[in-house]
């Protein structure tokens, strides 16, 4: 296709996306707990708090914060958390940078291993794609969970815990992309002009980066965007569950978790790292269907 040719699908795209009100709010939004992330020193830094620090005069003999909302004053915009007296506010904005950047990471690790994986057994097929088809259908009937959370249990000590997290994710989280990236592979393969560069005698790996792969980048970016969700929702299951990132080090999952027997008497302390977990697993949904209408002109979501 011509440059010419692909200016005006380009507009079209990017016309499609701009339209959808719902793909943009989830593209601002995500542009901001991004921003939030890498910027949690400095927003906590306004309120003068830390996630570290204990403030053990906001609460009262039981351990229950004081005041309005669960301590909500000028000094702690969100509140507090219950028995330490952490600032809520900091750990909520240190919590964005554990939860999204590992779920981005791993995310990047899944779709890396599924699209190598994808498209080398749909490419090559044969004895190397039953292989790895037999391994996706295994791990797809595995008790992933399950497997997370011992994995996490077992680790060394001195292992970094958020690259053991990060890990354990992503490695579990490549057959979905594989499988879809293989069919579309398979598919590509009997293109016309895959098989003429073949016949042309183009080696295999000049035709997997050349055409195969520019083909398959929509179907990849719109299923890497759909995937983070899942994946920041792991990592917050895991620190819930008590194997994520240790304490003292902020985790919307593991806030989650210990907000839950304070429900009754701190509400707020479940409420903001939950709106957090919800607010970000959405716009990165609204995002992820935006894009897959844009770049997929069949979809039903689109207008024509």
């Amino acid at each position: 296709m011509t440059a010419v040719a692909v200016l005006p699908e380009r507009r079209a795209r990017w016309r499609r996306i701009t339209t959808d009100r719902w793909a943009v709010a989830g593209g601002v939004t995500v542009a901001a707990l991004l921003l939030i992330a890498l910027a949690a020193p400095l927003l906590a830094g306004l309120s003068g708090q830390d996630p570290y620090t204990y403030h053990l005069d906001a609460l009262d003999d039981s351990g229950v914060p004081i005041g309005f909302g669960g301590g909500i004053s000028a000094e702690h915009w969100f509140g507090v958390e219950p028995l330490t007296g952490r600032d809520l506010f900091a750990i909520t904005v240190y919590g964005a940078r554990t939860s999204i950047l590992v779920g981005l990471a791993a995310t990047v690790l899944s779709v890396f291993l599924g699209v190598l994986v994808g498209v080398t057994s749909g490419f090559f097929g044969g004895w190397y794609d039953r292989i790895t088809g037999r391994a996706i259908d295994v791990l797809f009937g595995f008790p992933t969970l399950i497997l997370m959370i011992a994995l996490g249990a077992i680790a060394p000590v001195h292992f970094p815990k958020q690259l053991l997290v990060v890990g354990v994710i992503g490695l579990f989280g490549w057959p979905g992309i594989a499988r879809v990236v293989r069919g579309q592979t398979l598919a590509l393969k009997q293109r016309t002009f895959v098989v003429a560069s073949v016949s042309l005698g183009a080696g295999s790996g000049h035709v997997l980066r050349r055409q195969v792969l520019p083909n398959l980048a929509a179907t990849i970016i719109v299923y890497a965007t759909m995937l983070i969700p899942g994946m920041i929702g792991a990592e917050a299951a895991l620190s819930f569950l008590g194997v994520g990132v240790p304490p003292p080090t902020p985790a919307w999952g593991r806030s989650i978790g210990d907000a839950i027997a304070w429900v009754q008497t701190d509400p707020m302390f479940l409420v903001v790292p939950g709106a957090a977990l919800f607010v970000t697993t959405l716009a990165f949904n609204l995002l992820g269907d935006g894009l897959r209408d844009a770049l997929d002109p069949k979809s039903p979501g689109v207008k024509r």
